[in-house]
């Protein structure tokens, strides 16, 4: 084997495949419905430092979600 089909190999294996709009879809519903769960986990008394966690998982998963809007407006 030659330098150069060593290279095309590790390109080649390492290729992910593309995913269709509807799994993006899909995913993003999922990830919405997850959002509730962190809300209701947020209002819990006793959460104490995770709460700073708890916040960043929803300013991620917001920024998230308004990407795909603006990527892909309906």
């Amino acid at each position: 084997m030659i330098k150069s089909d060593r290279y095309h190999k590790i390109l080649v294996d390492k290729r992910q495949p593309k995913m269709e709009l509807e799994k993006i879809k899909e995913r993003i519903t999922l990830i919405t419905s997850k959002r509730e769960s962190l809300l209701r986990l947020l209002e819990q008394p006793d959460l104490g430092t995770l709460r700073i966690d708890v916040n960043q998982a929803l300013e991620e998963l917001d920024d998230l979600i308004d990407e795909f809007k603006r990527t892909f407006p309906e």
